[in-house]
């Protein structure tokens, strides 16, 4: 399906609220709570929030990026984007959105930079608790509690690496892009020294100080991200494991258990 792209709409979503994220932005709450139901490919270019936004769904898989990295987020998992961030989404299944936004001044609590969360049992509730109410709900005590909650869940919340950090230097652009288009090919940075040029040893040196990450561990994260989005389309764990070269389907779950903390089946159950 070709994507979709999504610029606002004056719409209502199934909770008979606005779908319209920049209605959200001026409401005189220090926190408002948006649903919106989206299908695969759907794209939302890119755009930026006065306050700060924990973009999370409750099912489905979504792929979020800024000009420092890609990140993709599973259900239980949540991207903390802070207030004035160009960002982007898409939808890589079928998605039901369930985010929320946080005036600046409160939202400086949570950091400046981008980082993906574990969205606790609890804090799916409250959010899906403050969903139901009006954007501009009631400042009654148990409104007051419900956002106060979110805000100590959110401050307390583990943070998960998931982040696919994105460099500038030209090189390795064009690798990024390349293991991106296709992330089963088991290309070193031999390999990419000559098709880029610059030694293995400068390549090496350039990933580290430019993403963070050592090279190995970056194709390990975009091999994660590949996995996710094939998990949602239903691919079975051993064809995945073959296809993205793990050498048995019991190393790609040891992988796949340290990076998301459970196994490819309990993800599955999880979020089936």
């Amino acid at each position: 399906m070709p994507d979709k792209i999504r610029r606002g709409s004056d719409k209502l979503g199934q909770m008979g609220k606005s779908i319209d994220h920049t209605e959200y932005q001026t409401v005189p709450r220090v926190m408002t709570a948006l649903a919106r139901d989206e299908p695969t490919g759907t794209y939302i270019s890119p755009h930026s929030h006065p306050r700060g936004q924990l973009l999370y769904a409750t099912t489905g898989l979504m792929r979020a990026a800024t000009e420092s990295g890609i990140w993709l987020l599973p259900p239980q998992r949540g991207l903390w984007i802070p207030a004035g961030i160009v960002h982007d989404q898409k939808m890589l299944s079928p998605t039901s959105m369930r985010t929320i936004y946080i005036e600046a001044e409160a939202a400086r609590r949570l950091g400046d930079t981008c980082r993906t969360i574990e969205v606790s049992p609890l804090l799916r509730e409250l959010i899906l608790a403050l969903l139901a109410q009006p954007i501009e709900y009631p400042a009654d005590a148990r409104n007051e509690h419900i956002v106060a909650l979110i805000a100590l869940e959110l401050e307390t919340a583990r943070t998960m690496d998931l982040e696919i950090p994105w460099p500038r230097d030209r090189r390795l652009v064009s690798i990024c892009e390349a293991i991106l288009d296709k992330p089963h090919e088991p290309m070193t940075l031999e390999y990419w020294s000559k098709i880029v040029g610059g030694s293995s040893r400068t390549l090496i040196r350039l990933f580290i100080k430019e993403t963070g990450q050592t090279f190995r561990h970056w194709v390990q994260q975009v091999r994660l991200a590949e996995a996710l989005r094939r998990l949602e389309s239903g691919a079975p764990v051993t064809e995945i494991a073959n296809d993205l070269g793990y050498a048995s389907p019991s190393a790609f779950a040891a992988m796949f258990r340290q990076a998301m903390g459970q196994s490819p089946t309990d993800y599955l159950a999880a979020n089936g």
